[in-house]
């Protein structure tokens, strides 16, 4: 009996030591798999539908075109994701090869952004800031700085604005604009 509860302990041992490595494994990675190149994901997945429904011919220059093109609307974190690509006029490196090349014979956008994670990890370090609800926050609360934020965001500026009450006027009169909800004014 003695020989069993060792030879029992022993696996125990050995599944928890295992099941520990492989924790390790995941925490080092970022997370869970898929949790990470959030901006590089949600953008090139829009870039490349966007080429379908305009039905664009996949050829590498058309791509690259294209993909320039679309970075010029970016904001955000998807400029700065741009900025990685070589996509931008300011880029000091240039990789736009290793997206389009790829996306010329229809690999799917997460095996991209792998690859791209390889060249550059800042480039799914990227993560999109967190949407601030209108419906549910009171302005008048918010520091001065995160007012000025949401105005960046939406990208609006208040020259005139010299007190706290007339960042938060700006941002309810501006609401229906950026947002589908007015933000709340009273608790």
């Amino acid at each position: 009996m003695r020989f069993a509860s060792q030879a029992a302990v022993v696996t125990v041992c050995a599944v928890l030591s295992v099941s520990d490595s492989v924790l390790a494994q995941v925490q080092e990675a970022g997370g869970p798999p898929g949790a990470d190149c959030e901006v590089c994901k949600e953008f090139l997945n829009r870039f490349y539908n966007s080429l379908i429904a305009r039905g664009v011919a996949f050829s590498l220059d058309t791509i690259e075109k294209e993909l320039i093109s679309f970075c010029l609307d970016a904001k955000g974190k998807e400029n700065r994701l741009c900025y990685y690509l070589g996509a931008t006029k300011d880029a000091a490196t240039k990789i736009l090869s290793e997206v389009t090349r790829p996306m010329s014979v229809h690999m799917p956008v997460v095996k991209i952004c792998e690859k791209l994670k390889k060249m550059d990890s800042q480039i799914c370090e990227l993560k999109y800031e967190k949407q601030l609800d209108l419906t549910s926050v009171d302005l008048r609360k918010l520091r001065v700085a995160e007012l000025k934020g949401i105005l960046r965001s939406w990208g609006e500026e208040c020259k005139a604005c010299a007190e706290k009450i007339d960042y938060v006027n700006l941002i309810k009169e501006l609401a229906p604009k950026y947002t589908t909800t007015h933000p709340k004014t009273d608790l």
